[in-house]
């Protein structure tokens, strides 16, 4: 039997396989961390790092600095450093969101956030997977799914949205939950797992500031 470390999912198609480890990663498929991919991380986080230095003296060049970092970026956003991500350039922000500290947004694929979304303190996006098969993860195997976030959505602090998931237009997503399905749109969604726990009526008179989840 071969040693796990040599085990390649690809070995054996016919035609072969001859993408890239980044374009495997890109495309959703298993792959493995090569120079390639090492080097799109070390840019991430260099430029989060400028973008922490940069915010409390120089608000403009930070916001060139995000510009740099994401695949894109609407109007009026605001991100409060820290910010952890594995690349950047896969991260797509709609216009007026705003996001507080220490968001961490790993995206060996897609993560795209509405418009005039507010993401809460310590906030995760994972979406990263890794196998179940004990000798392919051993093998360093690796594979994503994608995060999408609708417009004007509320994630409290503390949240983790994993692998896959969509996040409805209008949800409000309870702090600290573990969010591991989709989540429809006006919903409000609490614990871990995370399940809807009401529906708002978009036609419903405005409620007391105070009686939110963050």
């Amino acid at each position: 039997m071969p040693d796990p470390v040599d085990i390649d999912p690809y070995a054996d198609l016919d035609p072969p396989d001859t993408r890239s480890m980044h374009e495997r990663m890109i495309a959703g498929d298993l792959y493995r961390g090569d120079d390639e991919i090492a080097a799109g991380v070390a840019r991430g986080q260099e430029l989060c790092e400028r973008h922490a230095a940069q915010a409390r003296t120089d608000p403009d060049g930070a916001t060139e600095t995000l510009r740099e970092l994401l695949g894109s970026m609407g109007d009026d956003v605001w991100i409060r450093p820290p910010l952890h991500v594995d690349y950047g350039s896969n991260i797509h922000i709609g216009d007026r969101t705003w996001i507080n500290y220490n968001l961490v947004a790993l995206d060996p694929v897609s993560i795209h956030i509405g418009d005039d979304v507010l993401i809460g303190p310590n906030v995760q996006l994972l979406t990263p997977t890794h196998p179940i098969d004990p000798d392919l993860r051993r093998a360093k195997w690796e594979a994503a799914e994608p995060i999408t976030i609708g417009d004007n959505v509320w994630i409290g602090g503390g949240a983790i949205v994993c692998p896959g998931v969509t996040i409805g237009d209008h949800a409000v997503i309870g702090a600290g939950a573990v969010v591991v399905k989709d989540i429809p749109a006006y919903s409000v969604a609490v614990g871990n797992p995370a399940r809807v726990v009401r529906k708002i009526d978009e036609n419903e008179a405005p409620t007391d500031p105070r009686s939110g989840l963050q």
